[in-house]
């Protein structure tokens, strides 16, 4: 494509992560006659937090029954799992155990099982502290949840993919696309990138970390702002990694949509603990030098951000505390695994959580959707939106067959 070529489109998804991916898939399986495009503003796709995902296939323990994470995660993992199985990807139900250290955990641990139960999660269980042991023996707790069917795959190889896949259906797929402007005439939508102008009659924004500016350039108010909250990983020497069997995690805070630091297999044989959550201070700081002037600007005139700041400062400030001192990040993973020493980790990979932030300081829990006339808007998916892609892609689909009929 060349700067002045034009591209007709009856609709564009905006973003090349797997929610944007699995969108497409989704549209093009209910509408194959459309004219499809998807742009991403990256040189690749699944550059940002679907590249730097953990991996994990969450169950559907932690959600809200009812809710769009609970339901949608329960369907995506079915979902994914086949998908997985048909295109020969790695994918392994190493399992996962949700452990109470502590005497105070253990309400929350039986609320959390309650919660698993009502949503479905298969085969999920309460277990005693020997049990805990048996599975993992170098776990500690006074009891703990079991989840035999949590996974772990490859959610970049999941979305090479689902790439392929649409490149053989037609979709074109545009990289190094950013959108910067949106225009509307009697003819629909007008698309300005670096690689030329796409027309197109409706859109779906599928921008992450960039969700809500997409949203503002698209004429949409989204009444929420992307906060950045960088999760910092470490990974596990060979000797540690060896007594890991499956995926540690603590008993979650339930005021807060993280999972605390856990342990977690990988399917490539490694072994990494965490994350933290650090306000990053760019929207793509996967590194505390990445300090993005106009991103940290944006984030500090939010009142949002800072009615958040006085409600969990203790918090925050734990967790800077936490990222800058290696010996206070392994105390924390040493409540799951006692046995773990300082000099059995080395520095691991940080990820980007897109986390949307509401006027009062209010953390959106759930995912959340926003229908204008002629578009679609994610503004917040994160954790478990790569389990729950598949099945986003297809609510996304449904959400718009009144735009497209």
């Amino acid at each position: 494509m060349t700067r002045t070529e034009r591209i007709e489109a009856d609709l564009a998804v905006i973003g090349g992560g797997i929610v944007g991916l699995a969108t497409a898939r989704a549209v093009r399986a209910r509408w194959p006659q459309l004219r499809l495009v998807l742009l991403e503003k990256e040189d690749q796709l699944a550059r940002h937090q679907t590249g730097h995902n953990s991996g994990v296939v969450h169950a559907g323990l932690y959600y809200r029954p009812g809710s769009l994470k609970a339901r949608l995660c329960m369907q995506g993992g079915r979902m994914l799992r086949a998908f997985c199985r048909a295109h020969d990807l790695p994918y392994q139900a190493c399992g996962k155990v949700v452990t109470a250290t502590r005497e105070a955990d253990l309400p929350r641990l039986e609320a959390l099982h309650q919660r698993a139960v009502q949503n479905g999660v298969p085969d999920v269980r309460r277990i005693d502290g020997g049990e805990l042991r048996r599975l993992e023996p170098h776990a500690a707790g006074l009891a703990a949840i079991h989840s035999p069917h949590t996974a772990i795959t490859d959610f970049t190889a999941v979305s090479r993919a689902l790439a392929h896949d649409l490149d053989a259906d037609g979709v074109r797929i545009l990289t190094g696309a950013p959108v910067r402007a949106v225009d509307r005439d009697a003819a629909g939508l007008r698309l300005d990138t670096p690689r030329g102008e796409v027309r197109t009659a409706r859109l779906v924004g599928c921008a992450g970390l960039h969700a809500d500016r997409f949203a503002r350039l698209a004429g949409v108010d989204p009444g929420v702002r992307i906060v950045p909250f960088r999760g910092e990983y470490v990974m596990l020497r060979p000797d540690a990694a060896a007594r890991v069997r499956g995926l540690i995690y603590p008993v979650p805070d339930p005021d807060l949509p993280f999972l605390g630091v856990h342990v977690t297999r990988t399917v490539h044989g490694e072994v990494e603990a965490g994350p933290n959550a650090v306000l990053a201070f760019a929207r793509e700081g996967y590194r505390w030098r990445d300090v993005n002037g106009f991103d940290l600007a944006h984030t500090l005139a939010y009142p949002g951000f800072w009615r958040l700041a006085a409600r969990y400062g203790g918090t925050g400030a734990y967790e800077v505390a936490r990222s800058l001192n290696r010996r206070a990040f392994v105390r924390s993973l040493q409540r799951l695994m006692p046995d773990l020493r300082a000099d059995e980790v080395r520095t691991g990979g940080a990820g980007v959580r897109a986390q949307a932030v509401d006027g009062h300081g209010r953390l959106v829990d759930d995912f959340h959707v926003v229908r204008t006339a002629d578009a679609l808007h994610v503004l917040n998916a994160p954790s478990p939106a790569a389990t729950a892609s598949l099945a986003i892609g297809e609510h996304l689909a449904g959400q718009l067959a009144p735009l497209l009929s």
